[in-house]
């Protein structure tokens, strides 16, 4: 605090005072700290650093900068640390030069106090301003963090520090009971997707392995470890939902029959037989009346009651990345009817009797999409039918995974496990049915990127084709935001008791395209002529 001895006296002009040189040293310092090593803060146990500050200064200066406001910002702020790729600590408040002789030794002192100290845990605050700068026309030590503040709509930031610092110990305890080879090896079958739905695991697979391997670089320098520890607190502040706790997950079922040394077709059909669609995070038994309870709660604080209400997507809403071409104006001839084109033409015969081309997705949007004019789909007996569906109530608050304030997307698909009927999507079976677009799934539109779990897919969207059954909401609690995990049986309950709505103005039905769907012809026109394709394999 820049501050008078004497009492009563009016304070004078500080411009160049030593102290205001120390708080702009403090204030850049931290700024540069959180630039280079990134946003994520921690605590250290460095004792009490005002303490070591005061006996720092020189014994004249003591009194004069006893300050309860400077106090409060060291006992809350001045035991932070960044912590970078090498598991290093870096005092976030204290710069190696403080701008001012009078405080060198007391920030070297600093320096040494937080640099020595065990890292507690993450740190995170909903406060724009650390400390108070001003009181009166007294300057004190305070920083403005330029990295979003903390905010969630069911947890305090000090109920988000307890949940870290328990993501901390699960975690630690997974990486002593897994070891890299087995984790290793667990991913090698998840990167060749030799296990069913391995996308919804291969995310945590591999923030396991890429942990372990930064412990194991920095093992050789690393006595007393204390920067493999660091590197488990760093992966725990920025771990996207659920990758922390790998034991009560899918990924620690899978390394736990793998370590019990398994035959891997039995690794493989148990992995299967947990992963099936209608299993996989979804609640086999009722929720009670104190989940429910808990469930309108959560509701009520997050605003999420319109968001429950859903309707069918229309085509204009959808973000394609192919539309037909409009159709070339042609001259009237044959008559009044001539403009009318037969069934069973020539085209849809020849089509009919060619073996479709198998193709993989990544080769048919490189080489085939970009010079389709039009598309055609023929229907058989039961396909991979679906839907998108979005919020009746476009300001509705996100309820999806992939839906954020400030990058709206309240699209979510659905599809039918065992497959439909075309005539329960409205569509006869046997026919070419016109392709109105193609559009990947929508947990991957407006560049989000925390989506790989969903898996790939997209939909070709069909004329006329709408859900004739239409049973449920279709929320499903893989999809939904994290805070609604704990009351996933209820959304579930309240999803089978609703309906989607809008059904007659359904334009943003069609065929799900997959790894595991390539019954289908697809019948694609280009300028140079007509051809048969299956998409077969996603690449």
């Amino acid at each position: 605090m820049t501050s008078i001895s004497e009492p009563g006296r009016e304070p004078v002009d500080r411009m160049g005072d030593p102290f205001d040189l120390l708080v702009d040293a403090v204030r850049s310092h931290f700024a540069s700290t959180v630039t280079k090593h990134g946003p994520h803060l921690f605590t250290v146990d460095a004792g009490d650093l005002y303490a070591v500050y005061l006996a720092a200064l020189p014994v004249e200066a003591r009194q004069e900068h006893t300050c309860n406001a400077c106090r409060s910002f060291f006992d809350r702020y001045g035991n932070l640390v960044a912590i970078t790729e090498n598991g290093d600590t870096v005092p976030a408040m204290w710069p190696i030069r403080s701008g001012a002789d009078l405080y060198d030794d007391a920030v070297a002192a600093l320096r040494r106090a937080v640099s020595a100290a065990k890292v507690t845990g993450v740190f995170l605050s909903s406060s724009s301003v650390w400390g108070k700068p001003l009181t009166g026309e007294w300057t004190h030590l305070a920083v403005s963090p330029s990295t979003p503040m903390f905010r969630h709509p069911l947890m305090s930031a000090d109920q988000a520090m307890a949940e870290k610092h328990e993501h901390f110990g699960t975690l630690s305890r997974a990486l002593a009971e897994f070891s890299p080879e087995l984790v290793g090896q667990a991913l090698t079958f998840l990167d060749a997707e030799s296990l069913y739905r391995e996308e919804k695991v291969a995310g945590p697979a591999r923030f396991i392995h890429q942990l372990q391997e930064a412990r194991a670089r920095v093992q050789s320098k690393d006595r007393t470890g204390a920067k493999r520890r660091n590197l488990v607190w760093r992966a725990v502040a920025g771990a996207p939902a659920g990758f922390c706790t790998p034991r009560s997950s899918m990924i620690g079922t899978l390394l736990e029959d793998m370590a019990a040394g398994l035959p891997f077709e039995d690794v493989k059909a148990k992995f299967a037989s947990k992963m099936h669609p209608l299993r996989y995070q979804r609640p086999q038994v009722e929720a009670g009346a104190v989940n429910i309870a808990q469930a309108e709660k959560i509701v009520a604080q997050l605003g999420l009651e319109p968001s429950l209400r859903r309707r069918f997507a229309r085509l204009d809403e959808v973000e394609t990345i192919w539309t037909p071409s409009p159709a070339p104006a042609q001259e009237k001839a044959g008559g009044v009817f001539g403009h009318l084109k037969a069934k069973g033409s020539a085209d849809e015969r020849i089509a009919i009797q060619q073996e479709p081309v198998p193709i993989t997705w990544d080769k048919f949007t490189r080489t085939v999409l970009p010079g389709a004019l039009e598309m055609h789909l023929y229907t058989e007996s039961n396909m991979s039918f679906g839907a998108l569906v979005t919020a009746v109530d476009p300001d509705a608050p996100p309820l999806l995974q992939w839906d954020r304030e400030g990058n709206r997307n309240p699209v979510s698909g659905y599809q039918y496990f065992h497959g439909s009927s075309p005539s329960a999507w409205h569509l006869d079976s046997h026919v070419w049915v016109r392709v109105t677009g193609l559009a990947l799934m929508p947990s991957t539109w407006k560049g989000y990127q925390w989506a790989d779990h969903h898996g790939k897919g997209a939909i070709l969207l069909l004329e006329g084709a709408r859900d004739m059954t239409n049973p449920t909401l279709a929320l499903f609690p893989e999809t939904l935001r994290a805070e609604l995990h704990s009351v996933r049986k209820v959304i579930e309950q309240f999803s089978k008791s609703r309906r989607i709505e809008g059904v007659e103005d359904a334009s943003a039905c069609g065929l799900l395209l997959g790894k595991e769907n390539s019954r289908h012809r697809l019948r694609v026109r280009s300028a140079t002529g007509l051809a048969i394709y299956h998409i077969d394999r996603w690449d």
